[in-house]
């Protein structure tokens, strides 16, 4: 195996015996830090160091990462003109604020005979938002239920 030691500096090719009794010598770890490689590569470091730092590293990445909420609106089939304006204002604002809205029309009973209009009432409301949004996916009928997603940013 090849070996690194503790300050960094390549040692060459060494037995496994001779490499953890250097790194007994030198009060640290053995630790295969390249075990594909032809032949495997070994440093001698302190291994609850490498696993703080490793652990470090995944909680910076988290703390960059992008959360995208969604927010859901529920409207049914026969709502009327006012209530759906109060809608629009809704997913405009939550829109604005960075979060996806998803657009739920839940059906009762025979009221699903109306999924074509239904379904040009979701196009319609995404036409009053589509100045601060996109649909990412389209209105789609699932039993009793259809929706629909709107994502914040202009295509």
């Amino acid at each position: 195996m090849l070996l690194i030691d503790e300050e960094g500096t390549k040692v060459g090719a060494v037995s496994i015996r001779e490499a953890l009794a250097r790194a007994a010598e030198a009060g640290l770890d053995l630790v295969e830090v390249g075990p594909n490689a032809t032949p495997p590569v070994c440093k001698i470091m302190d291994y609850g160091q490498l696993k703080y730092q490793e652990k470090k590293r995944t909680q910076e990445a988290k703390k960059k990462q992008a959360v995208v909420k969604v927010k859901e609106i529920k409207i049914r089939p026969k709502i009327e003109a006012h209530d759906f304006d109060v809608k629009v204002k809704q997913i405009l604002q939550f829109l604005d604020e960075g979060c996806k809205v998803r657009v739920i029309i839940r059906f009762k009973g025979r009221e699903v005979v109306y999924a074509d209009s239904s379904k040009e009432m979701l196009l319609n409301l995404y036409e009053n938002a589509k100045t601060v949004g996109h649909i990412e996916i389209s209105p789609v009928l699932s039993g009793y239920t259809m929706t629909m997603v709107i994502a914040p940013g202009v295509k």
